[in-house]
């Protein structure tokens, strides 16, 4: 490695080009950092005092060969932002100083004209080189048109673009600013950078970069990873591979989930890592050792093809959308699907992820991924019904697929019993348990739109979108209940009141614009009710909405009937959150496996202790 002070323009001018390699994220300096450089450069150009401003490190290593007639290439390790960012304000400089010699077009400034043709051949363009190579700036290829065009002197509408973005904003300070532009020009040319220059073959850039990154640059661990697998290759395979690494990043782009691509780097490593979290400060670290001990024994292409393939198993169970969905077993799985995320469980995507991986090698049908899934489900639900903690879901998600019998027989019924074995904290609650604790818990408060759909709507071909609709206490919430509903509730009524009013027994639905009507009205009104207006019928009666069925037989709302209606439901509710079904004496074999395994891995346990003592 070759460290050494230069200034920009001297690195510039020289008869190359700094390539941004394919595999670096696109050119992304914001507000802050455009204006601390423009801040930078007015203060040196106005103070003849300073004579130089340093403004960080540019690193590179030498790309392809080249013979005398071409254009040197310089892979850029470090230092694309403030690279781009200065050509942009030496063509807007430029433009400037031009427009300026031209401002008495009979007799223009022919000074003026130089400095502005001497910008240009000096440190944008490689005069007589043609296409890519005419630029002495070659960024990625996402910012490469956009760039190339701002050099010529077009306008581009790409309102969202940090390129044009940020040449708007040189432009509109050149002219605000009153500032002598050959000034200007002479600030530019006090700006000094560390040179480095790699040596193919003896520096390890990788190493580098992360050194050079590890305090400042916002990446993200998809950002290091990318660039710890491309970095190091020749460029002709890094063109190879990160055709396949882009349509995976494209692929997030597209389903709007690019914030995701980090948790999905975690979940893919905690599957190849064996169950094994890691946290998401040492995803990149732990990435690293994965990556270097499979590539030891395995070309990197069928590593990179391996996490392109679980990228889109991700994107297909996070995604909401149905474009997919061509069949009624497709739709049914996209509707678990939601339903799962709707639950928020995050923890659950390296399972997911895995069993889905197992129906594409068909060794589970969709039958039977739409049984586990629906099993996923319940399992989340019930436990948190019945208040059991979240803590240990991840390491009990992520290492649950190490319990499964991998075969077409046995695979389904693995499942079932690894999750009817779990014990203590672990364990999937029975449906005496469920329906006990669904009974008295505030439900009011507990994603109401997420269990209210699907009691609604189970085994419905029509689906109801609850979110159009509003949810109902029958009896009021108010705490100052009218004299008709003390009456209804009996003496015990604000007992009756505090302890049942958020239940399931006591809420359901109604169109929106129902409520208003109904508010604090007593039952038999509520039952009843007409509207006054239109004369139709809104009583609860008279609703098609499964959840107010029975409601039109009842004469009184007391603690009886909300009690009554709480059953009935909690009845409903086994249904829609199943409980896995063996027999007891599948169930018997698996438990005696459990246990054998259990008692190997304890023993091996206790010799890795006694033999860290010795």
């Amino acid at each position: 490695m070759n460290a050494q002070q230069a200034s920009l323009f001297q690195l510039l001018s020289v008869h190359r080009q700094f390539v941004i390699p394919i595999y670096q994220r696109p050119y992304s300096w914001k507000k802050r950092q455009r204006e601390q450089l423009w801040e930078d450069i007015l203060r040196v150009a106005k103070d003849p005092k300073i004579p130089s401003h340093f403004i960080g490190s540019l690193v590179y290593i030498q790309g392809k060969d080249s013979s005398e007639a071409q254009v040197s290439e310089l892979m850029v390790i470090d230092g694309q932002q403030r690279l781009i960012t200065v050509s942009l304000l030496l063509a807007a400089l430029a433009k400037a100083i031009l427009a300026k010699a031209m401002e008495n077009p009979n007799n223009p400034d022919g000074y003026l004209i130089k400095k502005s043709e001497e910008i240009k051949e000096l440190y944008l363009f490689h005069k007589f080189e043609e296409d890519d190579l005419h630029y002495r700036v070659k960024p990625t290829e996402s910012d490469k048109k956009t760039y190339f065009l701002l050099m010529d002197g077009g306008k581009i509408d790409l309102s969202e673009s940090r390129l044009t973005e940020n040449y708007e904003f040189f432009e509109k300070k050149i002219g605000e600013t009153g500032i002598d532009l050959v000034k200007l020009y002479e600030g530019i040319g006090k700006l000094m950078i560390v040179d480095v220059k790699l040596k193919r073959n003896e520096d390890d850039p990788q190493r580098i970069f992360e050194s050079l990154n590890s305090t400042g640059l916002n990446l993200s661990k998809a950002d290091l990873i990318r660039n710890f697998v491309l970095m190091g290759l020749e460029p002709e395979k890094q063109k190879d591979l990160y055709k396949t690494w882009s349509q995976m990043e494209q692929n997030f782009f597209n389903s709007k989930q690019s914030g995701h691509i980090d948790r999905f780097f975690r979940d893919y490593l905690t599957i190849k890592k064996n169950g094994i979290i890691p946290t998401f400060r040492e995803i990149y670290f732990v990435f690293q050792r994965y990556y270097v001990d499979r590539s030891i024994n395995e070309d990197i292409k069928n590593i990179v093809d391996d996490i392109y393939e679980y990228s889109k198993y991700y994107i297909y169970l996070q995604s909401t959308s149905k474009e997919d969905d061509k069949d009624a077993t497709a739709k049914s799985i996209r509707s678990i699907l939601n339903d799962i995320k709707d639950l928020k469980v995050d923890v659950a995507y390296p399972f997911l992820m895995e069993v889905y991986n197992d129906c594409i090698q068909e060794l589970i049908g969709k039958g039977g991924l739409i049984e586990i899934l629906k099993l996923i489900e319940s399992y989340v639900f019930r436990r948190a019904i019945c208040g059991i903690p979240t803590q240990g879901l991840n390491r009990i998600f992520a290492t649950l697929s190490k319990e499964l019998v991998r075969d077409k027989e046995h695979y389904l019924e693995s499942f079932k019993a690894a999750l009817l074995l779990k014990e203590s904290y672990k364990r999937f609650p029975g449906n005496d348990e469920f329906m006990r604790e669904l009974i008295v818990k505030d439900l009011y408060h507990f994603d109401r739109n997420y269990w209210l759909a699907k009691l609604e709507n189970y085994e419905d071909e029509v689906v109801i979108n609850v979110k159009e609709l509003t949810v109902e206490h029958i009896m009021p919430q108010n705490p100052n209940l009218s004299e008709n509903w003390i009456k209804e509730l009996g003496n015990n009524w604000k007992e009756i009141q505090d302890r049942y009013l958020h239940t399931i027994g006591n809420l359901t639905l109604l169109p929106k614009e129902f409520q208003p009507k109904y508010s604090d009205r007593p039952f038999l009104e509520k039952r009843d009710m007409v509207d006054k207006e239109t004369g139709n019928e809104i009583g609860y009666a008279h609703s098609k909405l499964r959840l107010n069925k029975g409601l039109g037989d009842i004469e009184h709302w007391n603690e009886k009937e909300i009690e009554n209606r709480a059953a009935n439901l909690s009845n409903l509710a086994v249904k829609v959150w199943p409980y896995p079904q063996l027999s007891t004496e599948i169930l018997a074999k698996y438990g005696e496996k459990k246990r054998s395994i259990t008692e190997v891995e304890s023993t091996q346990e206790d010799f890795i202790v006694d033999e860290d003592i010795d």
